[in-house]
This record gives structure tokens, sequence and C-alpha cells, in this order.
């Protein structure tokens, strides 16, 4: 067997696969595009799926035909670096699902992937639907930073009464940091808020009693370990 000299590649395949390709992954950019949960700019990162597609499908089915080639693509792709972090789970999966429509019909697996396609696509749309029926919120994962000018006031007291005032709205807080001069109290809490009525009755409250406290929400869903 001659392992350098690569097989012919069908043309009339390669078109088959890559109209199939084309199809499947614009109906999956589409879908990203209107449904997706990304915070990203989802209209521009869209497009990109059938252009990876198409990329991989067409790699696959050059490369399959040599080992050689094979053997040469996994000492050009070893020197690749991308510099550019994937922070969103959800573009990260869609990603994947692009490459494997690439990859599934390069390998000439047609059927398979059709199906599998079929079966991932009514899964999310299902989800989806679910959740929107439901009407199911996910919680935000919020960093709520309050500053309060505690002159004449003791630190005990003044946690107390702030403690207290995030337990009768939010379920979950987590103390992150506390800083006290005597003069003013530095507290960062993570904690997890279905929507922003709540935040805004725990900064009124504490207005009420510290007129010059500061509170702030930093929302940390779209960030690593968030």
């Amino acid at each position: 067997m001659d392992f350098t000299n690569p097989a012919p590649l069908s043309i009339p395949s390669l078109l088959f696969n890559m109209v199939i390709g084309l199809l499947l992954s614009v109906a999956l950019a589409l879908y990203y595009s209107r449904f997706g949960d990304s915070l990203s700019n989802r209209s521009r990162f869209a497009p990109i799926l059938p252009t990876l597609s198409m990329i991989t499908l067409l790699v696959i089915m050059v490369v399959k035909s040599s080992l050689a080639l094979s053997l040469g693509l996994v000492g050009a792709l070893s020197i690749v670096r991308f510099r550019t972090a994937i922070k969103d789970p959800e573009e990260l999966i869609f990603l994947f699902f692009a490459i494997a429509i690439g990859l599934g019909l390069g390998a000439d697996q047609r059927i398979p992937t059709l199906i599998a396609f079929l079966v991932i696509m009514g899964y999310l749309i299902i989800r989806k639907i679910i959740h929107k029926a439901f009407h199911f919120v996910q919680p935000n994962s919020l960093f709520l930073n309050i500053s309060l000018p505690i002159s004449g006031t003791s630190d005990v007291e003044a946690f107390k009464f702030v403690q207290q005032a995030l337990a009768e709205e939010l379920k979950r807080v987590d103390l992150r940091r506390f800083d006290s001069d005597g003069d003013e109290m530095q507290l960062v809490f993570y904690v997890n808020a279905r929507n922003a009525d709540g935040l805004a009755r725990i900064a009124d409250h504490i207005h009420k009693k510290y007129n010059k406290a500061l509170v702030s929400v930093v929302e940390q869903n779209n960030l690593l370990g968030g």
C-alpha cells in the first residue's frame, strides 16, 4: 500500500456533503442567533458556525484519504495557538456542535450525523419550550458591594443590620470581604437574585438608616467561576 500518494478525492461526494453540512450548520446558526442564552453578540458569532463546519468537513475529507496527510495535519495543528479564550459555556457547546457536523459529514457518516443533529436540536427546542412554559428563571450570580459610614455605630450593629436586610430578600448570601476602619465599613457579598426588585428594596432599606451608604452590584454570570 502506498501511503505517500493520497487517493483521489470524490468531488461529487465532497459537494454533496458540503450542501448537507451547510444546511445543518445554517439551521444551527439560526437557532443560536434567535434562541441562544449567551450574553455575547450572538448575531456576530452565529455566522461563524457554518464556516467552521465547512472547513472541518473539508479537512477531514482531504486527510482521510492519506496517512501521510493525516500525520502532517497533526504536526501542523500542534503549532497553532488560540489566544482568545471562550468563557461562555454555551458558545463552546455550539462550536463543538458545528465541528461535530463537519467531522461526521467529512467521514461520510451522513445518516448518523443527521440523526444526531435532529436528536440534539430536538432536545434544545424541547428544553427551550419547557423553560418558557414554566417560566424558569435562572438566578443571577452577583457581587453586592456595600459601603457604610459607621461613625458612632459599632461594627457589630452595622453588620447585623446589613445581614438582616439581605436575609429578608435573598435566599443565598455569602460574605466574601469585610473591611472596617472605624469610620467606614466595606462589605462584599456573593448573592443569587432572580430579579432587581429585591436588590432595590435592599438598597432602599439601607439608605433609610445610612443615607450616605453606597450600594453597588456587579454581575458575574459571564465570568468563569460565576
